[in-house]
C-alpha cells in the first residue's frame, strides 16, 4: 500500500545509539500521518548532497552548501518531543528519488522501502517493495532546513572530511579540495590519435 502524506510539518533526520554504532533516520509528519525511515549515513549525506545541488541550481547560486564551519560545531537536531512514538508508517529505505516541482516550488521525496528476508541455511534476500513506497513534498526553505539537519547529524561522527567526504581514520589527511591536487584528467584529441 503507497503511502502519500502531501505536505509534511515536520521533516527531519536524528541518529541513535553509540558513536560509530549510530542507527540513521528521517522522520516527517503531515496532517496525514508520521513516517520514521531508517537509513544508512551514506544514503543520508547523498540526500544532503542532492538537496543542496537543487538548491543551488533553482535559486542560481543564492543558497549554497557549507562545506565547513569555524568555530564549535552545531549540535545534532532530534527528533521532537511530539513526534508520536509509535509513527503510523516506519521503513528501512531501500531507495529514494527526489524531484522539484516548480509550478509550485517544492521537493517531493519518493522512498522506496526494502525488507530483507533470512531463511535458515540461506544466504539473506533484499527485496524492494515497490507497492508500499512512502511520498511527501516539502518547500524549499525545509529542504534547506534538513539539508543543515544531515549536516549536523553526520558530523557528529567526525569520521569524513567536510570538504572532500573521504572517511578519516584520525591520522593527517591531503585533501584535494584543500591542497591544490587534482586527478589530471588526458583528453585525446584529433592531433593526437596522428601521432
Amino acid at each position: 500500500m503507497s503511502v502519500d502524506l502531501g505536505s509534511v510539518t515536520v521533516l527531519g533526520a536524528d541518529a541513535i545509539g553509540q558513536q560509530d554504532q549510530r542507527q540513521f533516520r528521517l522522520f516527517a509528519q503531515s496532517v496525514r500521518g508520521s513516517v520514521l525511515m531508517w537509513l544508512e549515513k551514506e544514503q543520508l549525506d547523498g540526500l544532503s548532497i542532492a538537496l543542496d545541488r537543487s538548491l543551488a541550481l533553482i535559486t542560481e547560486g543564492q543558497v549554497l552548501r557549507t562545506e565547513a564551519r569555524v568555530g564549535e560545531r552545531p549540535t545534532a537536531e532530534e527528533i521532537p518531543v511530539d513526534f508520536p512514538r509509535s509513527p503510523d508508517y516506519e521503513c528501512q529505505v531501500g531507495q529514494m528519488r527526489l524531484s522539484f516541482n516548480e509550478h509550485d516550488s517544492t521537493f517531493q521525496l519518493h522512498i522506496v522501502p526494502i525488507e530483507v528476508i533470512i531463511e535458515r541455511g540461506r544466504e539473506p534476500q533484499v527485496h524492494l517493495r515497490e507497492e508500499d513506497t512512502v511520498l511527501f513534498i516539502f518547500t524549499q526553505q525545509q529542504a534547506q532546513q534538513l539539508s543543515s539537519s544531515i549536516a549536523s547529524v553526520i558530523s557528529v561522527e567526525d569520521s569524513i572530511c567536510p570538504f572532500c567526504r573521504t572517511p578519516l581514520d584520525g591520522q593527517s589527511h591531503a585533501c584535494a579540495k584543500q591542497n591544490g591536487h587534482k586527478e589530471i584528467i588526458h583528453i585525446i584529441g584529433d592531433e593526437d590519435d596522428e601521432e
